[in-house]
């Protein structure tokens, strides 16, 4: 079904991901479309554009070039865009990879979220049911609470929200069996490069970790929790 199910991935510093995960949407059977947005002060948007150049003809697969936001600016940005025409939503990073099965993941997710507002997600190998590194929900939560993720997080613990919003909402899955794999330098699976460096830093952990606690304990969560919780009462 057309329109009906986006994948964001946020990239930076990675163009070589690009391809990859087009072969991973081959190689699974995927239909859901896969928008990559890209830095324009990246240092490698070149490499990006080349890959969007080949991928012209690929009616799945769109670029967006934009300043930087950071990943959570990033994909608010998208999410608020494309919630007006997706019925679904989906975010990966650009070191997530999906696994072939016997039924394409993405039709795991529609099949999922095709009951009403909530949130799903799959292992990926590294946090399996602890974390929803790589997640999709139902757009309608995007529209209602106004962004994919708190926007006064930079790049960590948005995970450990999407869980608080599904798991308070009642409306959320996990599925062992769909394998979203998470190539990451804490399992071993990918090189220590620039962007993990950054985001993982001591400075960034300290400030997203503050931005999460104050978010979950001083009236952010509950209030997104009220809105998304009427939302349900309202499918």
């Amino acid at each position: 079904m057309a329109d009906d199910l986006l994948v964001i991935i946020p990239t930076r510093g990675r163009p070589q991901a690009v391809p990859e995960i087009v072969k991973a949407w081959d190689d699974t059977g995927a239909t859901a479309d896969l928008l990559f947005a890209v830095d324009t002060d990246d240092p490698e948007l070149a490499a990006y554009k080349k890959h969007a150049a080949e991928l012209k003809g690929d009616g799945r697969v769109r670029f967006t070039f934009g300043k930087r936001r950071r990943l959570v600016g990033t994909l608010n940005q998208q999410a608020v865009k494309a919630a007006k025409t997706y019925r679904f939503l989906g975010f990966m990073g650009d070191d997530h990879r999906p696994r072939p099965a016997a039924t394409p993941w993405d039709a795991r997710i529609r099949e999922c979220l095709s009951g009403g507002p909530g949130i799903v997600y799959g292992n990926d190998l590294l946090q399996g049911e602890n974390m929803p590194t790589a997640v999709a929900m139902t757009s309608d939560i995007v529209t209602a609470v106004g962004y994919m993720a708190p926007p006064a997080m930079v790049h960590l613990c948005v995970d450990l929200v999407w869980k608080d919003w599904g798991v308070g909402m009642g409306r959320i899955t996990y599925l062992d069996d769909m394998v979203i794999e998470h190539l990451h330098p804490a399992n071993g699976k990918a090189e220590l490069d620039a962007g993990y460096e950054e985001v993982n830093s001591e400075a960034m952990v300290s400030a997203d970790s503050a931005a999460y606690y104050d978010y979950r304990d001083n009236g952010g969560l509950d209030g997104d929790l009220a809105t998304l919780r009427a939302l349900v009462g309202e499918a």
